[in-house]
């Protein structure tokens, strides 16, 4: 009787294949629905390379309120060109497919979560959950600090810089949309530190004492990290990015801490 009523792995399976087909058709309609909006969907990751954007506002009001002139970014004109003949379409399609895929996540992560919430202990279940709204928090996180502070100053700095007055910077379009992909990707998974920490944790690989015993050097490569990432050379940016990681190298000691 158990047997029978237990589900088979091909239930299980057509289970999961259910879980797929619905996430990938809320990914598809996504897609579709940010392709359609395209001045929306440009707006955004082209918004940093405009003179008015906030990180820029937010830079001047606080080299007022500091007596500190030179904090405030100067205005900047960089121009966009494209020399491919499918460029502006592609670009277009990998934007909407990216995006679609972040609007469509939570769905479904929901749904994975579901799928092998059976198969976990009640213990399990919750360090599943508060794991996994952990990871996802932080990797938005990580997103939204290179959004709005690392990119747009790197930014500033390679697409205004000249070796030569006669060499006029003109971006292309591929270049941009894939260096904030690229990045935003890069900063959302560093931000993952404290879970990893957690699981090495959790299976005896780090100790907190060993993180503890090498934070000088811990602290040393961030700054090293900090500069590669911004390579601005301004004091105040460098700060910006090395403050945030060198955070979540001290909240993952908190957390090996907590779980040896």
């Amino acid at each position: 009787m158990a047997s029978e009523s237990s589900p088979s792995f091909w239930d299980h399976l057509d289970e999961l294949r259910t879980v797929l087909v619905r996430s990938l058709i809320v990914w598809a309609v996504c897609f579709v629905v940010l392709f359609a909006l395209k001045k929306a969907l440009f707006t955004i990751p082209f918004a940093p390379a405009t003179s008015d954007f906030i990180s820029y506002r937010l830079m001047c009001r606080l080299s007022e309120w500091l007596h500190w002139p030179s904090l405030c970014p100067e205005a900047m004109n960089v121009s966009f060109i494209n020399v491919e003949l499918a460029a502006q379409f592609i670009v277009h399609m990998q934007a909407a497919f990216w995006g679609g895929l972040v609007l469509a996540s939570p769905y479904i992560v929901y749904k994975l979560y579901g799928f092998v919430l059976p198969a976990l202990y009640d213990r399990e279940r919750r360090y599943l959950g508060s794991v996994l709204v952990s990871a996802i928090l932080l990797f938005v996180c990580g997103i939204l600090l290179n959004y709005f502070v690392i990119f747009p100053f790197t930014f500033r700095f390679l697409g205004t810089y000249q070796v030569y007055e006669g060499v006029v910077n003109q971006i292309s379009l591929p270049s941009y949309i894939g260096a904030i992909l690229s990045m935003s990707l890069i900063m959302g998974l560093l931000f993952e530190i404290p879970i990893l920490a957690y699981f090495l944790a959790r299976i005896g690989v780090v100790t907190a004492d060993m993180l503890r015993r090498y934070r000088r050097h811990a602290i040393v490569i961030i700054v090293i990290l900090a500069a590669v990432i911004t390579p601005t050379g301004d004091a105040f940016t460098l700060m910006l990015v090395s403050v945030p990681i060198w955070l979540l190298y001290e909240l993952s000691v908190w957390i090996v801490k907590r779980n040896q």
